[in-house]
């Protein structure tokens, strides 16, 4: 099986997670994904695991690793183990590292937003997690409630706030008025 780098990341990131923070079980590892690659979006324009995020009722979920999470692809089954835990009527996901954390695949800038958000979250629970991917302002927000687009995919550029964006656009078009200035002289 050939495995592209941002796999790698994600499969890296799931056992950096299992590592070090408490209660980590399905969804709360889709929160933090889903930060980990807005996060890293919004300061540079790309995610680090390549996955798509839906708007669903609970959150943002990446679609295709929850599929995979009930039939692991060999190299998701040798590093991480799903096993489920009965809670009343249901049950809980839990998620559990089966080999190191490789730090080599990820950027300095990646490692400190992986260090960040499992701090930040550590003793956080699920239901809590859920709670903060539904802050106004925030693209599953924007997504599911102000314009309704429930199960749709979330567009990685609702990371860039409008006023974030407009200041980019304003330093852009700044820089680009230097650069003309200084070619036409």
């Amino acid at each position: 099986m050939i495995l592209n780098h941002e796999r790698e990341k994600l499969l890296n990131a799931i056992i950096y997670f299992s590592n070090h923070t408490s209660f980590l079980g399905k969804v709360k590892l889709c929160k933090l994904l889903y930060f980990l690659d807005f996060e890293h979006f919004k300061e540079t324009g790309r995610s680090v695991t390549g996955l798509n995020y839906f708007a669903w009722k609970m959150g943002p979920v990446p679609v295709e690793l929850i599929n995979e999470v009930e039939e692991p692809k060999p190299d998701l089954a040798k590093k991480i183990r799903f096993t489920k835990t009965t809670i009343g009527d249901g049950y809980k996901l839990n998620v559990d590292a089966l080999v190191e954390f490789d730090q080599a695949h990820f950027s300095k800038r990646e490692m400190a937003i992986l260090v960040r958000l499992a701090k930040d979250f550590d003793k956080t629970k699920a239901d809590d997690m859920v709670e903060a991917t539904h802050l106004e302002n925030l693209p599953w927000h924007k997504i599911y409630n102000e314009m309704g687009l429930k199960q749709q995919l979330i567009p990685y550029d609702l990371a860039v706030r409008k006023q974030e964006e407009t200041e980019l656009r304003k330093i852009v078009e700044e820089r680009s008025a230097l650069i003309n200035h200084f070619c036409a002289q």
